[in-house]
């Protein structure tokens, strides 16, 4: 989200077009009114922890040389160099009640 603008079907540029604090709500000006919610890792974090989540991983996912995509946004090169998703494994605590 941070390299890419404001239309969809533009792909993610090298540069960061976009802060990083303070993302939440991405609207597309693409005529399709799309419109996508992205956190930052340490609101994550916050977010997972507050809600009794224990983070036990995350993965940022790499393509392997020669792989193919289906996303329109990224190249395979640019994911060969940036994550364009990611997998979060959490858990969710067991909450222990006392009387």
């Amino acid at each position: 989200m941070l390299c890419s603008g404001d239309d969809d079907n533009v792909r993610a540029s090298a540069q960061m077009v976009r802060d990083y604090f303070g993302m939440h709500r991405f609207e597309f000006s693409d005529g399709g009114g799309s419109v996508e919610f992205h956190l930052g890792y340490g609101d994550w974090i916050r977010l997972l922890r507050s809600n009794h989540f224990e983070i036990e991983n995350l993965i940022e996912l790499r393509p392997e040389l020669g792989a193919n995509t289906q996303y329109p946004f990224v190249t395979l090169d640019w994911a060969r160099r940036w994550p364009a998703e990611e997998v979060w494994g959490c858990r969710k605590k067991s909450r222990v009640w006392i009387h």
